[in-house]
């Protein structure tokens, strides 16, 4: 009996990973969703993300906005673009 438990649970377990694998949407146990900044921004074709100075918390965060805003004026209508983009202008302690 314990031998056909055994083939059951080991059955089991291949469908549950085929499950997960089919899924494709849990990464580390999180919904790949939930870990998204911004999940429903939409990047327009041939959107090319201009080169920033990277912020590292070392000098004023405003004269870092303004900067941002500039290089991003011709996006400033889509609001998910710019929260998207703006996690590549930080770096170091000012990424986390």
């Amino acid at each position: 009996m314990g031998n056909l438990e055994e083939r059951l649970d080991a059955r089991v377990d291949a469908v549950q990973k085929e499950l997960k694998t089919m899924r494709g949407k849990e990464v580390f146990g999180q919904n790949v969703h939930d870990l998204c900044l911004v999940p429903n921004v939409v990047i327009p074709p041939k959107f090319k993300a201009p080169n920033f100075e990277k912020y590292k918390g070392d000098i004023c965060p405003k004269s870092h906005l303004i900067m941002y805003a500039r290089k991003m004026t011709a996006y400033k209508d889509n609001e998910p673009l710019l929260i998207h983009c703006f996690q590549e202008s930080l770096t170091g302690p000012a990424a986390m």
